[in-house]
Parts: C-alpha cells; structure tokens; sequence
C-alpha cells in the first residue's frame, strides 16, 4: 500500500526533512530485489531492481558532487522519458540541488532562454539534436554551465568540447568520488531541509516568457500524502507495489511527474518507459498498466483509434462494434447519473458485453487491468469519459496546477459528477472570488515562488496569501467544482455576451474528425472557429469514401471534408445557445506544432500566436 510520511521507516536514521530521494533509498533497503523501472532496449524490456535504481542513483549524485555541484546549484534536463531522467533528478534531491526539467522538443531559443534563466550548471542531453542545440547557443551567455552530460553517444563523439561527458563516463566519475568520499551523499541528505527548492518546473508560456515555479521538499511531500496516499479513496485499494504505470508524458511537467516518479517512489510500483510518444499505444498494449495518467489530447487518441480500426474491419465486425458501441454508451450514460457507479441496467449491460466486446476492445487498447485513471491538465469532452466508463476504464477528472504541485480537486468513485473537475481534496483551502469566481487555493502544497521573478510572483497571490490561479469555476451541487476556462481566454462578444469558448471546443474536439479547435469572437458580432482535423481519422473516412488527397492541406480543403465538419459543427452548435453558436469556420491549413510557436510543450494552443498565423482566415469569416 502506500506510505503515509507517518508510517515511514525510521529506526536507522533520526527524523530527517522527507524528499523523493530519501523514499526512494527507503524502498531499495525494504524492497531491494522488486523491479522499479523498466525499459525497451532492442525490443526486449530490461528490468531495474529497487537496488539496483539506488545504486545507480548514488552513483549520480556522487557525479555530480565530482563536478561541482554545490548545495541549491540547478541541474537541467532535456531528454525523453527514460530511465536516466528519473536517475538524476533522484540524484540531484539527494545532493540538496535543484532539478530542472525541459521539454524534449524545446526548440533552440527556448534552450538558451530556459539554460540562462535557471543558470544551469550541468545539463543532460539525450542525443545529438538535443546536444546541438546547447552547441549552438553562445558559451558567453552560459557562464554557469560546466558540463554537458548525453546519453546517446552517436553522432556526439566527435565532437571537441571540453564540457561533453558521455552518461557512463559520468557514472564512472562518481564510483571514483564514491569510493574517496563515502557518506558523502548520506550526509547531505540528512542534511535537506523542509524548504529546500527541490524542482523548478517551468510554465508553458502561453501569455509570456515561461516561469520556474519553485516546488520544495515541503510541497512534494504535500502532494504525495494527498494525491498519492489518499488514492485510497477512489477505490477499493491504494496504489501499491505490483501497480504498473506506463511513462510517457513529458517528465518536466507537474503531472507525469507526480503519476511516475512521486508515485513510484511513494508506493513503490514499477515504470514501463514508453519508447516514444508515437509508440504509446503499442507499449500501453504490451504491458497493459494498472493506473493511467492522459492528457486529454491522449483520451480523445485512443477513443478515435477504436472508430478507425472499427470502420476498417469487415462488415461482420463492423456491425458488432455498432452494436459494443451502442452498449458503451448507455452503460456510460447510467454510470454518470449514479457517481460513476453502476446501476442495476449497467451492471447487467456490463455482465453482457465484457465477454462479447469490451474485453478484447480494452485488451488492443492496452487498458484490460486497468482500475484507476485520471485525465487533466486541460478540459475533456464528457462524451469521451462516458465512452471508456462504458467499456469498464474508470477514467476520473481531476484538475492542479503547479503552482499547488497538483492539489486541488478530484472526482472520486461513488462521488463523480461529469463535466466537474470534482471536488476539493480534504482539509485543504479551497475557494472561488466572489466578485470574478477565479478558483483560489490555500495550502504547504502552494509553491515557493517564480525562479528569480519576485514581482511576478506577488502578482500570483491575493492580499490574505491565496494563490489565484486564473482559472473561473463554478460550484455543481455545492461540493464539486466545473471549470468554465481561463480568465484571460473568456469571449465577450460585441453584444455584451461572457462565452467560454473552451466548452465549444471540447465539444468539437469530441468527435474523432476533429483534432484541433479555436473558437473566435472577442468584441466579434458571432463565434467563428479554426478547424484542425484529425489526419488518421479523416484520412481512413476519405480513402472509404474514395476521395483521393496528397497532403494535409489538400485533405482539409476537400468538399467533402468540409461538409464532414460543417456537421460537427452543427452537431457543436445544438447544445449550446444561439449566442454560442459557431457561425463560421476555417480549415487550418497544416498540423500545428510547437517548434512553430502555435502550440505550448503541452500541446496547448497559443491563441495570441495563432491570430498572428492565420489572421487573414480569422479577418475573411468577418469581412
């Protein structure tokens, strides 16, 4: 089960400030030989004993401590999910430094501005595009930086500059430290103090230069003892040691970071390394995990994956998937009128259609064992949760942000209402404004601060000490809260009319043609939208239909194409009002992408960039 800070082991050592590191050594002497982590390497999963992860974690810190690292000096990576990632960042708390994480695909500006803010002093880059973009920015702006440290020697070898380290070098370099410097570690960890600023996690940027939030032992500490301990209220059991999980979302951000490693080192379950993003779907089939963590973006993937497979099987199947589907969605439907517990009709629907259907449709989506999953970090569609409610995915939403290290509100089993982000977690302070009902929070789990922004910071918090995290909510029956959107991104129409325009976008996204959606209409006379497609799912429909296209481009702006769309939207527009109705829209002409600038690292949109892009389609739906 998982470990309460109160039950934590402490006969050997005295009672020490809590952090990842400390939790981490505590299950490789209670645990040495369980599996920790494991990774594909040439299509065979290598396993990582507890032990094993310790040593290896020691051997970091004592690298780094080889290199110079002093107590507080930050410590950058940029790589995907790997075993390396977790290592050092390990490694880093143990030494009382600060982990900072990149995206993988933060473009070269981004690099230096991230390296320069946070004044790195050793950086791990995966490979060779990753090293090439520390080699291109200016050594003069990057004073602080000594070392640069890869885990992919290809392409890098060759390379003549004294800061490179190859990663197994580097190991080496601590067994050398480790041997004429035992302890050292040992005492630094003894050492950690309660506000020590273990991470800095960096905002996206959707409105600015990003911001490090600056998250301390106290916070992680908070978080797991609510996120991770208390997840025995959504079930029947806690996570525990034989839970798998499925690492694939990027771990610089709060939430994977939280699902992987926080809850890897809490309860002790075991990480499965996804080999890419693009490979999710095959690896969540090979190892079928206990608890999933997804995006949105992933949910509404997976769901569209289904129809895709469904429309290319044979007539038989097709038919049968028709009738699973059918069945999905009223099982769906009475689990979200009864708090996501069923009722007599679901469970009876339930008992028919897991061995005719919905078993082998959770087996090729990889979620056949799974009895615990969340969604956030963005709005889902309610049509979507109902879906894998219905097949038997309990698929809860939850709603944090960094700066409260992901404490705020959760739907729980028994107790889910669709469409909220939940309720608040107990014994936290948890509020709306009463004048712009921003959602407000109050608790250890709230963060330090920005990194070096101390005014930005202020502007973060509200006279009495509350955090406002730009979010409007409202309250559903008094104990959940609905998200409405961002302040900044509320619509006020030309006539005076408040609209959301994440609710209509969620809706158009719903359906699997659709991939991306921004709805227009600020000081506007009606709501239009911009359209992306969904590339596999439109391309499958047209090829069916027998519409020939060569690109992404040429697809969107097909006839029929547009007509698919235009009924979406209409499909958009009956559930909403008049006033909300999307009354135009375009076609976006190609995949956004976040080395463009239209999309944050986390796949959100960036509106201001996005009216840049294609204002003369936004300017053309109004003249």
């Amino acid at each position: 089960m998982a470990i309460t800070l109160e039950e934590r082991p402490t006969s050997d050592v005295p009672t020490l400030t809590v952090t990842v590191a400390s939790l981490a050594r505590d299950w490789a002497s209670r645990e040495p030989s369980r599996i920790a982590m494991r990774e594909k390497d040439f299509g065979i999963w290598q396993e990582i004993s507890w032990v094993e992860t310790w040593e290896l974690v020691l051997d970091a810190a004592h690298g780094l401590l080889a290199l110079g690292v002093q107590v507080g000096d930050r410590v950058s990576i940029q790589a995907e999910d790997r075993p390396e990632w977790v290592i050092l960042d390990l490694a880093t708390v143990a030494i009382r430094g600060i982990t900072v994480g990149f995206y993988p695909t933060n473009p070269t500006a981004e690099v230096e501005y991230l390296l320069t803010d946070c004044g790195s002093t050793v950086h791990l880059a995966e490979d060779q595009e990753q090293v090439d973009r520390v080699m291109e920015i200016d050594r003069a702006g990057l004073g602080s930086l000594t070392r640069i440290l890869y885990c992919e020697p290809r392409g890098v070898r060759q390379y003549d500059d004294e800061r490179l380290l190859d990663w197994n070098d580097f190991l080496d370099l601590g067994r050398d430290h480790r041997a004429a410097h035992d302890g050292a570690v040992e005492a630094l960890m003894e050492a950690a103090e309660g506000d020590d600023v273990m991470t800095l996690v960096y905002t996206s940027g959707t409105t600015g230069p990003p911001k490090g939030a600056m998250l301390t032992n106290v916070n992680t500490a908070y978080a797991i003892g609510k996120i991770t301990a208390e997840d025995g209220l959504r079930g029947k059991r806690a996570p525990s040691a034989d839970d798998l999980v499925v690492t694939y979302l990027p771990l610089c951000h709060v939430a994977e970071r939280i699902f992987s490693t926080w809850h890897m080192v809490s309860c002790g379950l075991c990480l499965n390394f996804a080999e890419s993003i693009e490979t999710v779907t095959i690896n969540l089939r090979e190892v079928q995990p206990t608890l999933f963590f997804a995006v949105p973006r992933i949910w509404e993937k997976l769901h569209a994956s289904v129809l895709i497979r469904g429309n290319d099987a044979s007539p038989f199947k097709r038919l049968w998937l028709r009738f699973g589907l059918r069945l999905a969605t009223v099982i769906g439907r009475d689990k979200a009128a009864n708090g996501g517990s069923h009722t007599v009709r679901s469970r009876l629907l339930a008992a028919i259609g897991n061995p005719l259907v919905f078993r082998a449709m959770r087996e090729r989506i990889g979620l056949r064992r799974c009895w615990h999953a969340g969604s956030g970090a963005a709005p889902i569609a309610p049509e979507v949760l109902e879906f894998f409610m219905g097949i038997g995915v309990p698929v809860y939403e939850l709603y944090g942000m960094t700066e409260n290290a992901a404490v705020a509100t959760s739907n729980f089993p028994g107790r889910m209402i669709l469409g909220t982000v939940g309720e608040p977690y107990p014994d936290i302070g948890f509020r709306l404004d009463p004048e712009t009902s921003e959602i407000q929070t109050k608790h250890p789990g709230v963060f330090a601060g920005y990194w070096n922004k101390p005014e930005q910071t202020a502007e973060t918090f509200t006279d009495d000490g509350w955090l406002m995290t730009g979010d409007v909510g409202e309250w559903v029956d008094e104990s959940h809260v609905r998200i409405i959107d961002r302040i900044k991104h509320i619509i006020i129409t030309a006539g005076g009319k408040n609209i959301s325009p994440s609710e209509i976008e969620n809706s158009l996204k719903a359906s699997p043609y659709v991939k991306e959606a921004m709805v227009i209409g600020d000081r506007r006379r009606f709501l239009s939208a911009l359209v992306g497609i969904e590339l596999d799912t439109v391309g499958d429909w047209a090829l069916r239909k027998g519409i020939t296209y060569t690109t992404y481009r040429d697809l969107g702006e097909k006839p029929e194409v547009l007509e698919l769309i235009q009924g979406v939207i209409d499909g958009t527009n009956e559930k909403f009002a008049r006033v909300e109705s999307v009354r135009a829209f375009r076609m976006i002409p190609k995949e956004l992408d976040h080395e463009d600038g239209e999309l944050t690292a986390t796949q959100k949109i960036k509106r201001s960039a996005m009216e840049d892009a294609f204002g003369e389609l936004i300017e053309g739906m109004y003249a």
